[in-house]
């Protein structure tokens, strides 16, 4: 490919950023508010500038080259720079704080959670626009471009902080024409015996079976019935409902079901473990860090404790 004069420019590059972190041009045009072939021009432009291909394109993909995962991984700090300048020039005047900030959430505690909750958001923060992604998949936040996310579970990552929004109780749950069929288990060994079908839930980026948590005795079991759940915890009780096995998941989301007579708790005597939730962001060695915008949605969130 051969290269032109000048230096790449800032559009061309923010069109190409935001065409990475969505493997699309069509959703990155969404974003910047343009039309995709504008998008694509874009970053047809910067790649000639560049002298380098940085996307491989078909018909039905849209993937970064070797070459263009190096320039995003620099290009977005730079853009997260300049961001955190314009925001600290306008903190400096007295003005608030303005910008994009990008949160992953899972859906379920998303829509049962966080949404619901944000009411006043764009009142405090006028200058601020928030970009909330429902999703179930664990995010990468370098490539994917996110600033923060939500997190059931323990927080293993040294390179993420985590700040604790709550804890989420876990019950076992079966429906009524499954637990008439197979009994109703009493006790851990019952809930073990080959009578019952146990449904586990796969995490979809490291293919791993989530344990079950009990309190009475501390203890955790790995299910393993013969139908599983991938990546939507919701299906877990669309199983459950349908009577195909019992599933442990957080009471939160299995209230409508119980207060419907579609779902019945079980050994109640057990429960008591819980998961914490948590609002995780990258630590800033090595990154520019949070900016400003990003600060000030991650103290919303907290002095609100929407984890409640």
């Amino acid at each position: 490919m051969e290269s032109t004069k000048g230096s790449a420019t800032l559009p061309n590059i923010l069109a190409f950023c935001r065409t990475f972190e969505e493997a699309s041009f069509t959703k990155a045009a969404r974003r910047l508010e343009v039309s995709p072939a504008a998008t694509s021009r874009a970053v047809a432009r910067l790649e000639l500038q560049l002298g380098v291909l940085l996307f491989r394109r078909s018909t039905r993909q849209l993937r970064p080259t070797l070459q263009g995962e190096a320039y995003y991984a620099r290009c977005s700090q730079a853009l997260q720079l300049l961001e955190d300048a314009e925001s600290a020039v306008s903190s400096d005047r007295g003005g608030p704080p303005r910008g994009t900030v990008r949160m992953s959430v899972g859906t379920t505690y998303g829509l049962s959670h966080l949404l619901e909750r944000m009411s006043g958001f764009t009142e405090q923060y006028p200058l601020i626009k928030l970009d909330i992604q429902l999703s179930n998949h664990s995010i990468d936040f370098v490539r994917e471009g996110f600033d923060m996310a939500i997190r059931l579970g323990r927080i293993d990552d040294a390179g993420l902080v985590a700040r604790k929004l709550g804890e989420g109780s876990l019950g076992v749950f079966g429906g009524p024409s499954y637990l008439a069929r197979c009994g109703t288990p009493r006790t851990l060994a019952e809930l073990i015996s080959p009578e019952h079908q146990r449904i586990p839930f796969v995490m979809p980026r490291t293919g791993r079976v989530i344990p079950w948590l009990f309190a009475s005795p501390a203890k955790e079991l790995v299910p393993d019935g013969h139908v599983r759940c991938l990546d939507d915890p919701q299906g877990l009780l669309a199983l459950a409902r349908a009577n195909l096995g019992l599933v442990q998941t957080y009471h939160y989301m299995a209230a409508p079901s119980l207060a419907a007579g579609t779902l019945v708790e079980v050994l109640k005597e057990h429960a008591g473990r819980t998961r914490p939730y948590s609002l995780v962001y990258p630590k800033a060695p090595g990154n520019p860090g949070l900016s400003a915008a990003a600060r000030a949605v991650v103290a919303f969130v907290l002095e609100r404790r929407l984890g409640k």
